[in-house]
């Protein structure tokens, strides 16, 4: 049974999040993430990895990540807003290219994101 997360405290772990990717310290962004976590997103078929689109554990998303923030020096991520249940969020938010993301992160007993999966729009 999922455990079920403070909504203040999900709401705090999602403006984290962004601040994390916007200081650019990759290790900052992981300490946010269990160590078995699995990262989705078709940006990882994109950059030549998985061709299913999942990393899994902390390891690969390390190296996709490390990638990523070497491609896009000007990275920078503005919310829009966040969206909670009692097991995880979306953070919803606009990119520099102003282009508009939805991450889902489902978290573990311990608040760690055990999933995330990063959704584009369609066209």
């Amino acid at each position: 049974m999922p455990t079920a997360h403070d909504a203040t405290q999900l709401a705090a772990l999602g403006r984290e999040w962004i601040a994390a990717w916007n200081s650019r310290d990759l290790e900052r962004v992981l300490a946010l993430y269990a160590e078995d976590a699995e990262m989705t997103s078709d940006k990882i078929q994109a950059l030549g990895f998985d061709s299913a689109g999942t990393l899994a554990g902390k390891a690969k998303i390390r190296i996709y990540w490390g990638k990523a923030l070497t491609l896009l020096p000007d990275l920078h991520f503005t919310l829009i807003d966040l969206f909670i249940s009692p097991d995880s969020l979306i953070v919803f938010y606009a990119n520099e290219r102003g282009a508009r993301i939805c991450e889902y992160l489902r978290l573990d007993a311990q608040g760690k994101i055990v999933q995330g999966s990063a959704n584009h729009l369609a066209h």
